[in-house]
């Protein structure tokens, strides 16, 4: 069992909003030779006949840009757990050449993987759900989505389109929260270790981890208060006075702006985050009438070669099983 960490936390993974928002370390911009490489790489994908999602990372050779792709992949799991790479020129690009470019690089960074049951390696983030169907899953409305972690080592988002209003997007760094937790709400510290019930609307069944986990000097953390919640009521065991507490607290503190990074994802903005050190949010926005205008983010989840190492009652996860495998 992982213990629990009783000292704050110290380093880059540490860090806090409105310290670091004019630090350009964690924001990249393509140059004219990075696009000249991925503009190269989509050519040799065309010539070989090949297309979004049926390609390798051999298809898409972009081998100028790896030794940058590596160490952004190191800022993820060792730095900050985010970077931002800005500059993409989408506006060039047919739909399926920016889904190509945003697979293509996520390849040579790690392994996607499905994002529902049905298989998707890319998922289309747009305000196209039925708020009024409990079905609609919130990234599918205009709604404030919560701060949360997606199931992956790291979610990789690209800005296609923005929309008219809002959409801001927010992160929010997991050891900046337990350090305030650790300050101010020491004796709820151990409810975040123990495993709760979690329900994701695309499993039958909700699946046990803590909130929180300590394991070979990492944190790491999982949460969406929707689905704990959901998860309470599948098992018919509510949630205590004390767990709706330590779940307030939780809340309270990742929403704080002495603690959050926001930020308005532009066109051509690919912004990665490690799930298991920084958690995400999307304000409220205002959308076109016309759907070919509304805004439009890619969603890509990476299994990564560098990811930590997770403890048993941490179960990691890595998306959905391919439909191949899960009909076996």
């Amino acid at each position: 069992m992982s213990v629990i960490l009783k000292e704050k936390i110290t380093g880059p993974a540490a860090w806090k909003g409105p310290d670091i928002a004019a630090d350009p370390a964690w924001l990249y911009h393509f140059t004219p030779d990075d696009i000249a490489v991925l503009d190269a790489a989509l050519a040799t994908l065309k010539a070989r006949g090949r297309a979004f999602p049926r390609f390798g990372a051999q298809d898409f050779p972009i081998a100028p840009l790896v030794p940058r792709l590596t160490a952004f992949a190191d800022e993820l799991e060792n730095g900050r757990g985010f970077k931002l790479l800005r500059g993409l020129p989408v506006e060039r690009y047919s739909d399926a050449e920016i889904n190509a470019i945003t697979y293509g690089i996520g390849l040579h960074l790690g392994q996607p993987v499905c994002q529902n049951p049905r298989g998707d390696l890319l998922g289309e983030v747009m305000n196209v759900g039925d708020i009024h169907d409990k079905n609609t899953r919130v990234y599918e409305t205009n709604l404030y989505l919560p701060y949360h972690s997606d199931p992956s080592d790291v979610v990789g988002l690209m800005c296609v389109r923005k929309a008219r209003q809002g959409g801001l997007s927010s992160l929010v760094s997991v050891a900046a929260i337990y350090n305030e937790i650790l300050d101010k709400h020491r004796e709820l510290l151990g409810l975040y270790y123990r495993p709760i019930h979690f329900a994701h609307l695309c499993e039958p069944q909700p699946s046990l981890s803590p909130i929180f986990s300590y394991h070979q000097g990492k944190l790491s953390c999982r949460y969406l208060r929707q689905y704990i919640e959901l998860g309470a009521d599948i098992c018919k065991l509510p949630l205590s006075r004390v767990e709706i507490e330590a779940l307030d607290v939780f809340d309270r503190v990742m929403a704080d702006p002495a603690l959050r990074l926001d930020m308005m994802l532009e066109p051509g903005d690919l912004q990665f985050a490690n799930n298991y050190a920084v958690l995400h949010s999307r304000t409220e926005f205002e959308d076109h009438e016309d759907l070919a205008l509304r805004r439009k983010m890619l969603r890509l989840w990476l299994k990564m070669p560098n990811a930590r190492a997770l403890a048993p009652e941490f179960p990691g996860r890595n998306g959905f099983p391919a439909p191949e495998t899960a009909a076996a």
